[in-house]
């Protein structure tokens, strides 16, 4: 399957890594796919408000929940979404972590929407990394930024909670192998 054969897709960035998804998105999405839109799952949390606020002004549907908080409602949500035309964006690891370890959510929506999940990553070289959870980048001026789009993975839905498991850890690899953390 080639990106021009894929009409919406479930994108999944690192959450340290969400400064600059907007420029992922009108790389990724705009150029090789046209969809109605882009919807983000944002945390129900006080920095997630901030967060959404920042989306909403770039015409990103915002979402609120997380593996904690409203996680079946935000599910049921994402999936309305995709069925008006639009691309998803998920942060599998979650808005507390542990960081670079996959959660559930991106495939359970994967498995329910029958769209394929893109892992995508990007390196900078010139940022400074805050000390969270995630440890947060935030690109400097005039840095160079390397995107790297990983293979897509689709889950039937039929799969066992095994198999899913089996995709999770397909996921969580395939995303390790394209961020480089130098």
């Amino acid at each position: 399957m080639t990106r021009k054969d894929i009409r919406q897709v479930i994108y999944c960035t690192w959450h340290n890594r969400l400064a600059l998804s907007m420029k992922l998105h009108s790389v990724l999405g705009l150029r090789h796919h046209q969809t109605a839109g882009l919807a983000g799952l944002v945390s129900a949390s006080r920095d997630g408000a901030f967060l959404a606020a920042i989306l909403g002004r770039f015409g990103v549907q915002t979402v609120r929940g997380s593996s904690s908080r409203r996680g079946p409602q935000a599910l049921l949500e994402l999936a309305t979404w995709t069925e008006r035309g639009y691309d998803i964006a998920i942060t599998p690891d979650g808005p507390r972590g542990p960081c670079y370890i996959v959660q559930d959510g991106a495939l359970a929506l994967a498995q329910v929407t029958g769209l394929p999940t893109v892992p995508v990553s990007y390196h900078v070289n010139w940022k400074v990394q805050l000390k969270s959870w995630d440890r947060f980048q935030i690109p400097m001026p005039f840095s160079r930024c390397e995107i790297t789009i990983g293979r897509t993975l689709s889950v039937p839905r039929e799969s066992s909670a095994a198999s899913r498991e089996s995709l999770r850890q397909q996921l969580e690899t395939e995303m390790r192998a394209i961020t480089h953390d130098h």
